[in-house]
């Protein structure tokens, strides 16, 4: 189906393609869509699991207005949710023809820097390359106890400190990455699997244009990284409230271990103000705006706000989880309980 007017597509040579996996993000997902078409994505490749507040619904909705494609992601033999979904996204025909890919979690918003509004400006900073990697900067809850349908950017502003990581997890990057055939494998935080003798063909930059040797490459960032041009603002544990829906759903990559203390301690960074996103987040307000406003779109979300505010209540009632929710609150800003810290 032709796209609808009030939400064209981003005039971009070529195609920008994310490849995502989702369960439950109903009420996050517009905002995310919206923020990546404003920065010049121009499709979306997504693979579902056992949705109940109509994630997947949204997704085929977006797939009539021509900007997403939404597969089931049968993961009934146990199998890690994203890891998965990639290996399924290799055979995809829009993954197969686009000239660059991402992968992308809904909580994980490009940050573009120096004045920069779209990643064709980026590249012509950064120069040619075959990958590009962003580096996050967590952001906690900021304190915030309720969840409130506004968006993300908006809310949440308090941060990791720019050149001080909180910890190891904080350096962990995702990376564009060019569809020119040198990389046959896709892994969450990076394309791997490069011919055998061609690895020393791959240009790997940082955000600021400065590239490193693919041998010397993991998943975080290296010393000297440079964030010149764009940061990767990592919004993984939103409001207490959601929280507990992100627990109750549990983890797309590392199914076996448990989103409780020791992943909030992580992750629920504090420690400085932010709000650099402020003027991406302007700019995506009218696409959100009129993404909300289609007739099928507008109340799929409502519906799915509402299934997550019914689902913090259950869950609120449930044994146990009230003294989990207590445990929160009182580490909103900084956990200062001891916890067992797991590097994972």
């Amino acid at each position: 189906m032709t796209k609808s007017a009030a939400l064209p597509a981003p005039a971009l040579g070529g195609t920008h393609v994310i490849m995502s996996t989702m369960k439950n993000e109903g009420p996050f997902l517009l905002e995310w869509i919206a923020h990546n078409l404003a920065i010049g994505f121009t499709g979306f490749v997504v693979f579902t699991n056992d949705c109940e507040d109509g994630t997947d619904l949204m997704l085929q909705r977006l797939e009539e207005l021509g900007y997403c494609s939404h597969r089931p992601n049968d993961v009934s033999d146990g199998s890690p949710p994203q890891h998965k979904a990639l290996r399924r996204a290799t055979a995809h025909p829009w993954v197969m023809d686009a000239d660059w890919l991402m992968c992308l979690d809904v909580d994980e918003f490009i940050n573009l820097r120096g004045g920069l509004t779209t990643l064709d400006q980026m590249m012509a900073k950064i120069g040619d390359c075959d990958a590009v990697s962003f580096v996050w900067k967590l952001f906690g809850c900021g304190g915030i106890g309720p969840y409130e349908d506004r968006p993300v950017m908006d809310q949440f502003t308090l941060a990791d400190i720019e050149d001080d990581p909180a910890n190891g997890r904080a350096n962990g990057f995702k990376t564009l990455f060019r569809n020119n055939g040198l990389f046959r494998r896709f892994n969450p935080h990076r394309p791997k699997n490069v011919p055998e003798g061609r690895e020393a063909e791959v240009r790997w930059s940082d955000c600021g244009g400065n590239h490193r040797p693919m041998d010397q490459i993991g998943w975080r960032a290296w010393e000297g990284f440079s964030h010149k041009y764009a940061r990767l603002n990592h919004y993984s544990v939103r409001s207490l409230e959601s929280f507990l829906v992100k627990r109750d759903r549990g983890r797309t990559n590392h199914i076996a271990r448990e989103q409780t203390e020791h992943y909030w301690s992580d992750m629920n960074v504090n420690r400085a103000e932010d709000h650099t996103m402020a003027p991406h987040a302007d700019r995506a307000r009218p696409l959100l705006a009129a993404l909300k406003a289609d007739p099928v779109l507008g109340p799929l979300h409502d519906q799915a706000c509402a299934w997550h505010r019914a689902k913090i209540a259950e869950l609120k009632a449930r044994e146990g989880w009230d003294a989990f929710y207590d445990w929160l609150y009182e580490n909103r800003i900084e956990t200062t309980a001891a916890v067992d810290q797991k590097d994972y």
